[in-house]
């Protein structure tokens, strides 16, 4: 049974994405901790990174870093937060998104109903930041 990210992933549900490679996609969360907030996937259905190839793992943290390096400029944050906790969805994905304090980490205070309009345009900020940042080739066209 595919699980919810399969389906973003495959087009079965929307997702707004900024990247996708061979091995990865990265799209914004729907219940995002701060404007940006994006989950790094593997296209893999793999349950937990503890069960990840090393590879793996060692590719979606560099993807994620070079997201994170593109939301502290684009949302002009102090730094880009990182979590992997794998609750909410049984499929491997890498929270990363802008921030400027401890208290943002806490998955307790993401948005419930954020206005579509403006997770929209916080996609656009981010695919037009990486093409800036040089990572056309892995940005999906708009």
């Amino acid at each position: 049974m595919s699980t919810l990210f399969t389906k973003i992933i495959n087009g079965e549900i929307p997702g707004r994405f900024v990247w996708s490679d061979a091995q990865c996609v990265g799209f914004l969360s729907i219940g995002p901790l701060s404007d940006g907030h994006t989950l790094v996937v593997p296209r893999a259905e793999i349950n937990e990174f503890t069960d990840a190839p090393d590879e793996l793992v060692a590719h979606l943290t560099l993807v994620a870093t070079r997201i994170g390096r593109t939301q502290k400029r684009v949302f002009n944050a102090a730094r880009a937060g990182l979590m992997i906790a794998g609750f909410e969805v049984p499929h491997l994905h890498v929270h990363v998104w802008p921030t400027n304090s401890l208290a943002d980490f806490d998955l307790a205070n993401a948005a419930v109903n954020p206005d579509p309009a403006q997770l929209d345009a916080n996609a656009q900020a981010l695919r037009d930041g990486l093409r800036a940042d040089g990572h056309s080739e892995f940005v999906p066209a708009d």
